[in-house]
């Protein structure tokens, strides 16, 4: 009884951590009926100082992609989450603080989170934000529940490089590239030191091999705003 006991324990952390499993919400992914060949790129946990060079690097090769941004960074970046919509990129919500309790708060608590990021987003850049990317792609029985109530769209990832936590540039674009396939979407982050560097060479490696890059809402055929 033990045992079962703590194999559901396990499953439901298991689902909960890993939001490509849609198992409490529909999220997107991937899309490998994408008619081109094309994969999209994301980056989490903006805006900061260090945004500013991936946009300029993004311009240089004329790419568009998604940034999933954090409420309060927001508050603090304010003209660098204007300049990422001014250049045609497209801002999702990341909760207002980015909580590392987030699969321990309430669905209130959760909704407030949601809710206070896009009022912010709102206020600063005009948008309303219909995309949400959950903190550390968690996804659980009272996330659902907030969920029904703000109606975002969830949006994931397929390809994760783990670039919060390792630090060798190599390693992190190795993992990207190894198995690259067209309507993959890409995970990164634009508050990490290697990011730029790492972008840079991706976008290289990606022309090389004739990928083209779309935004994540022409990815999926969905509306980044409300």
């Amino acid at each position: 009884m033990l045992l079962i006991a703590f194999a559901y324990i396990f499953l439901i952390l298991v689902l909960s951590t890993n939001v490509q499993f849609n198992f409490f919400v529909k999220s997107y992914n991937q899309n490998p009926h994408f008619p081109e060949k094309a994969v999209a790129l994301s980056f989490d946990d903006g805006p900061v100082e260090n945004t500013l060079e991936i946009l300029k690097i993004l311009d240089r090769y004329e790419v568009k992609a998604a940034f999933f941004c954090i409420g309060r960074n927001i508050k603090k970046h304010p003209e660098i989450f204007r300049e990422i919509i001014k250049r045609g990129h497209i801002v999702g919500n990341h909760t207002y603080s980015h909580t590392r309790k987030m699969g321990f708060l309430r669905s209130k608590t959760i909704l407030k989170e949601i809710k206070k990021c896009d009022e912010i987003a709102e206020k600063i850049g005009g948008v309303k934000m219909n995309l949400f990317r959950p903190p550390f792609g968690i996804i659980n029985p009272k996330t659902k529940k907030a969920l029904q109530k703000t109606g975002h769209k969830v949006i994931g990832w397929n390809i994760r490089p783990y670039d919060a936590i390792t630090k060798s540039p190599e390693k992190i674009l190795e993992r990207i590239i190894k198995d690259l396939k067209k309507g993959d979407l890409i995970l990164l982050h634009d508050n990490m030191p290697n990011t730029a560097t790492i972008l840079e060479q991706l976008l290289v490696i990606l022309k090389q091999r004739n990928f083209s890059t779309v935004r994540a809402d022409k990815l999926f055929d969905i509306h980044a705003y409300n």
